[in-house]
């Protein structure tokens, strides 16, 4: 990082009358002072105010030294290396004053919304008038006139306040840089100078200028958007829309992104991927996609069937211990599965007067007479839904009302969303009182450790165990039956505890969750509710044997919807024999992915504890988890148009 010294200077504001860019909301709040005060004095028509920049803090202002006489001195622009920076000049602080009439912004916001619905009724109620008495609606009084007039000026106020977003996005800015008042300054302009006091000494830091490289060009018609992208004439989101090309979006917005930014994203593949498949259900404003190595562990025997599961990670020997436990399983016969629950779970927060009130409300939910109500009003929502119970808690005078469904093959969390907000529109016939806070009220609990979730189960409850022969433990996995269960003891249950863990009383069941979630197109974020497991092992057969089992109590997977559609994603899970929605049962095809989700946790878990009790952890990730690949070149690069 350079520092760079800036002395005490002069800070000048130049207004060009050529150059002069005004903003859409201080045009209107102009014009509605024009109309309301036509005998103001004349220097009004060029007195603007400040450009509007509540939409992100100013920039440091670029200020030219100090001259020793504190005389006026010509603007010299000074010209960067770097193509995108762009000349500013000191921007007074906005007034705290409408532009209309001088009160407090609130004061005239209110008067301009009574003048606007005032005169409008009164208009309409004049209109209403003629028209009953057939009086021509083209005849006005002077009241009318006036009235007609206020309300103009009040639209045009209201419209330029609070529409300024809408009109902004078909305006062009006159600058690249939206945030500054001018992009250039002519020679030749005519200007007015304001000189402030000088500043005080600052210091400036500045990144270094890496070395630039030349992005490939584009055709005309795409350069032109890109650039009205970049001074923000058309959103970046909106291209898809614009275009009907999804792929040109994305490489236009990319394109974008690496001229705003100054920093080249060439590594990021653009080609080979189907952007129409994310279009409005998966990723917005894409600009690529990440590779991730997909790695096979198997075959997996659970249940009678064998799997070969993908794994889609970065962490070398992931992959190669979970085959390791799957071998050992596999040669042992097998894992054994099942599925404890399926339900996801809901849970809005509603408020009420007073506590007495919330809890008749707790009473109402959980009476058994009305759960077959509430179920047919729940089960609306899809042909799929179904209500399964309904569990209220109470936190003074506010509700939390756990909803629980079945949602058939799909992960379900909006099906769920569904039926619950069909379910609180059909308690306000009884409970008009009933304040609705928020559709989710953090007691499903989604995304988050949350103790309901390891206790009560969401989603997919599934118990997975198997038990391994001593001598496979001794030849495959290269420890004892006696020092797995002594580690597991004092690691996963011991050692969770002392930690205060939240279902984490296991060694890495995260790692395999995360790794098939990936591949599969499972919602990643929903890990940490599903990767909870406890990992038990016990010494069989006097010591001969051990058993082994994961309790994993929240699997949130779903074979159709989100990103299970893709082309990768759905290629695995068609590999596992679990694509789309089941047709012999609803909801078979989520289940079995659960379980395989369970069982290769338990190789994981097997694979690991062994490798620890083998004190073999760190020498083998240093033998393959360690890449001696020179990566030098591969370093970020900032990217610049010719």
């Amino acid at each position: 990082m350079k520092k760079k010294q800036a002395g005490p200077q002069q800070t000048c504001e130049f207004v060009s009358y050529k150059t002069l860019l005004i903003s859409p909301s201080h045009l209107s709040r102009h014009l509605t002072t024009s109309l309301l005060s036509p005998l103001s004095p004349p220097w009004r028509d060029y007195s603007f105010p400040p450009m509007d920049l509540r939409r992100r803090p100013p920039k440091p202002p670029v200020t030219n030294n100090n001259n020793s006489n504190g005389s006026f001195r010509s603007y010299q622009p000074r010209t960067s290396d770097d193509d995108h920076r762009r000349r500013a000049t000191t921007i007074a602080p906005p007034p705290k004053a409408s532009d209309a009439l001088p009160l407090p912004l609130y004061l005239t916001n209110a008067v301009f919304f009574t003048l606007f619905f005032s005169v409008a009724y009164y208009l309409l109620h004049r209109w209403r008038d003629k028209i009953r008495y057939n009086t021509p609606l083209h005849v006005v009084t002077i009241t009318e006139l006036g009235a007609i007039i206020a309300l103009i000026a009040s639209f045009i106020y209201l419209l330029g306040f609070f529409g300024i977003d809408f009109v902004q996005s078909f305006i062009s800015r006159a600058s690249g840089d939206a945030w500054d008042l001018a992009d250039t300054i002519d020679d030749d302009d005519h200007r007015l100078v304001t000189c402030s006091p000088p500043t005080p000494i600052v210091s400036v830091a500045k990144l270094p200028n890496p070395e630039p490289i030349v992005t490939e060009s584009l055709p005309e018609e795409d350069e032109e958007i890109v650039k009205s992208v970049i001074d923000g004439v058309i959103p970046s989101y909106s291209l898809e829309s614009r275009l009907g090309d999804c792929k040109r979006a994305a490489s236009i917005r990319r394109e974008a992104l690496q001229r705003v930014t100054g920093r080249s994203i060439e590594g990021l593949p653009l080609d080979g991927f189907d952007y129409e498949s994310i279009l409005g259900q998966c990723c917005e404003m894409p600009v690529g996609y990440i590779q991730i190595p997909v790695g096979i562990a198997g075959p997996l025997l659970l249940d009678g069937y064998e799997y070969s599961v993908p794994m889609a990670t970065t962490e070398g020997c992931l992959v190669a211990s979970t085959n390791r436990g799957c071998k050992a399983m596999f040669i042992s016969g097998g894992a054994t599965s099942t599925v404890l629950k399926d339900g996801m779970t809901r849970a809005p927060v509603v408020r009420f007067a007073s506590a007495r009130r919330a809890s008749e409300l707790k009473f109402f939910l959980e009476n058994p007479e009305n759960f077959d109500t509430l179920a047919v009003v729940f089960n609306r929502s899809s042909r799929f839904a179904r209500l399964q119970s309904v569990k209220c808690t109470i936190a003074g005078k506010n509700a939390y009302v756990r909803f629980c469904c079945s949602t058939g093959d799909a992960m379900g969390m909006n099906m769920v969303s569904k039926g619950v907000q069909n379910v609180l529109e059909y308690l306000t016939d009884d409970f008009p009182d009933m304040d609705v806070i928020g559709i989710s009220g953090n007691f499903c609990s989604d995304k988050k450790p949350a103790a309901v979730n390891w206790i009560e189960g969401r989603g997919k409850s599934v118990v997975c165990e198997a038990v391994i022969r001593g001598e496979i433990v001794n030849k495959v996995l290269k420890t004892s039956v006696a020092a797995l269960v002594e580690l597991n003891m004092l690691k996963n249950l011991a050692g969770s505890a002392v930690a205060g863990s939240l279902g984490g009383f296991n060694a890495h069941a995260s790692n395999i969750v995360s790794a098939v979630f990936i591949a599969t197109g499972q919602d990643p974020a929903q890990n940490v509710e599903s990767s909870q497991c406890i990992t038990m092992m016990e010494a069989i057969n006097d010591g001969k044997d051990i058993h082994i089992s994961v309790t994993m109590p929240s699997i949130e997977v779903g074979t159709v919807g989100g990103g299970t559609q893709l082309a990768s994603q759905s290629a695995c899970l068609n590999l596992l024999g679990v694509k789309g929605a089941s047709t012999e049962s609803p909801g078979m095809n989520a289940r079995r992915l659960a379980t395989i989700v369970a069982g290769a946790v338990l190789a994981g878990e097997l694979s690991l504890m062994s490798a620890i009790a083998a004190g073999q952890l760190v020498r083998s990730h240093m033998k393959y988890n360690r890449s001696s690949r020179d990566i030098s070149g591969a370093t970020t690069t900032t990217t610049t148009t010719t």
